[in-house]
Formats: structure tokens, sequence, C-alpha cells
């Protein structure tokens, strides 16, 4: 029996298309030939609100849109995150689902009187983040730190329970079609081991 993947497309492109959405489907068919249920949720196409307010944050409930997305999440085993590099983060549409669906009583507990918050509310789930770039990958990992992915693997994605948290860091994706066709193959064998 296969485990069960939920892809998270973060690309904001509603029309798909994009290297992002080469990078998932790749994924996706090595995952299914390998006998892994896969869920894919692509945020472009999810109809949802901003979060503006912490009281909304803590105690209104999710969209009907991000529900759906929280319950491909719950019954996972494992998570892909896939989304292009932005400003130096992820695109803000992805930023909107995650503050939507990694809610209290989904990702972690409700804050406590003294301001701290119990994590763990996925653990047992492991999850790779997949970030395409024009940079060179070294780059933002060394020069500029890798600071908002380290962000989500630590405090999001970590707080929540998830571990392992592996990374992916795709860079020169518009300058270089060969290597493009080899991150596809990469990402298809991650796929058959559910990685």
């Amino acid at each position: 029996m296969g485990r069960h993947i939920a892809i998270i497309q973060g690309h904001p492109d509603p029309g798909g298309g994009r290297y992002c959405h080469a990078l998932a489907a790749a994924y996706a068919d090595g995952a299914r030939s390998a006998g892994h249920r896969v869920d894919l949720v692509d945020v472009a196409r999810l109809d949802f609100p901003l979060l503006r307010t912490k009281e909304d944050f803590e105690h209104g409930a999710a969209p009907p849109s991000v529900a759906v997305a929280q319950a491909a999440m719950a019954a996972a085993d494992h998570l892909i995150l896939v989304y292009p590099l932005w400003l130096g983060d992820m695109p803000a549409l992805l930023k909107a689902f995650l503050e939507q669906s990694f809610r209290p009583g989904f990702a972690f507990g409700p804050q406590q009187p003294d301001g701290k918050r119990e994590g763990g509310g996925l653990r047992g789930k492991s999850a790779r983040i997949v970030v395409t770039m024009g940079m060179p990958a070294f780059a933002y990992r060394w020069l500029y730190g890798a600071h908002s992915v380290k962000s989500l693997s630590r405090n999001v994605l970590g707080f929540s329970g998830m571990r392992p948290v592996r990374v992916l860091l795709v860079g020169t994706v518009e300058a270089r079609p060969a290597a493009r066709q080899r991150w596809l193959v990469r990402m298809e064998g991650f796929g058959r081991r559910a990685q």
C-alpha cells in the first residue's frame, strides 16, 4: 500500500503551464506510478478571502475551498509545496492560503493565556518544499540565507509537527533548458519514493 500525498501547487497563475506546474505534475506522475495516492490542491484556482484580523484567524472558520484543502492535507502522509520565489519570498496568494489553512485547531492549538501555543497538529507527516527561482540556488541559499524557506520549514511546517521537512531549491530555471528537464526527472523520482 502506497503513501497518501498532498501536493500544494502554489504558483498564482490560474492558467497553469508554468514550470512549477510541470514540476508538480512530474512528482504526481512518479508517485502514481509507484502506487501512491495523490491529491492536488491548486491554490490559484481556490476562492478565499484574505485574513484581516487576529479574531478571524483564531476563531473564524476556514472558507469551504480551504476546508477541502485542509482535508487533503490532514489525510496525507506527505505534503509537497511547489512555488516560485517572488521578491525573495513565496507569492502573496500562497501566503494567504497558508494563513487561511494553518489555523488553530488544524495545524496547532489555540493561544494560551501566557501567549504560547501548542504545536504539532500535523504530527506524523513529512514535507518537501520545492522553490523555483531565476537566480542560482546557491546565491539564494548562501548570499540571502534562504530566509523565507527557513521560516516556512521551521515556523509553519515544523511547528505544525511535520518531520522531516526537506527543501529543494531549483535555480536559474529560465536560463537552462537542459537543467529544467533534469529537474523534472528528479521530481518524478522523488514522487516514486514519496519523498
